[in-house]
């Protein structure tokens, strides 16, 4: 009986092997799960609710501030989505807001959920290259809007050819977006100072231009004035040669 116990039992390296068989074939029907979930997680119903969005805003020239990728500085466009996609969580989180249990309400709430469900296909790089690559802007609601429906747009376009895409490492484009952020940091301060010095050399200027203007129009109509009663003095006054005159000193010659 003992020797027959002995006989069934399994050696441990046999366990062993079985044991990473089973992990191998669970892990790639999660992988195979997870590639499907990605590559149709985001519908064509969501984009046309993102399109409804649009089109039942008003057309204003009010901007909204807002936090969102700096495409010019972040080129590569992988790395350009993975930065948008938690930004527009945030935006949609804090900014998109409207009145519960409306329409546009509900569409947001939906896009929220479908956001959570995607942070499975995106790996996350350093933290500390959070604000790398992203600036404020100020734009309307209706051109925020299409950023985002942009983002999910192309997010679904390449999770469609490449499920994993969204793993590649990000950190060299965040650290060079941060460089550059860096030098513009240490350029900056002397242009903001740039137009204060030109106003507080231009205004004295200007100032002393008026005040030579305003004197000179004064000094003219000062002397003007002068001019006009001396005018007047001198043709109130006889001439000489006149004819009185010379008959006055006609009367002066005769003899007596």
């Amino acid at each position: 009986m003992t020797a027959r116990g002995a006989a069934g039992r399994c050696p441990p390296t046999t366990w062993l092997s079985r044991l990473l068989l089973v992990c191998l074939l669970v892990s790639g029907s999660i992988t195979e799960e997870v590639s499907e979930h990605c590559s149709h997680m985001i519908g064509n119903g969501h984009l046309q609710f993102l399109q409804q969005l649009i089109d039942s805003q008003m057309e204003t020239s009010c901007q909204i501030a807002f936090e969102f990728v700096d495409q010019e500085r972040l080129k590569d466009p992988v790395c350009y989505l993975k930065k948008a996609f938690l930004l527009v969580q945030d935006i949609m989180e804090d900014t998109m807001r409207f009145k519960d249990n409306t329409p546009n309400a509900n569409v947001i709430v939906t896009l929220q959920e479908l956001s959570l469900r995607l942070r499975s296909c995106f790996t996350k790089d350093y933290e500390e290259q959070d604000k790398a690559c992203v600036r404020t802007f100020h734009e309307t609601p209706l051109q925020l809007l299409e950023k985002i429906k942009n983002v999910f747009n192309e997010t679904k376009n390449l999770l469609k050819k490449d499920w994993n895409i969204f793993s590649k490492n990000c950190n060299k484009s965040f650290e060079k977006c941060s460089s550059q952020g860096h030098e513009r940091q240490q350029e900056g301060p002397s242009d903001p100072q740039l137009p204060g010095f030109v106003f507080r050399l231009l205004v004295p200027s200007i100032i002393l231009v008026l005040l030579a203007v305003g004197g000179l129009l004064f000094y003219r109509q000062r002397r003007r004035s002068h001019r006009e009663p001396q005018t007047v003095d001198s043709t109130m006054e006889r001439p000489e040669g006149s004819p009185l005159t010379q008959d006055e000193d006609r009367q002066v010659e005769l003899p007596v």
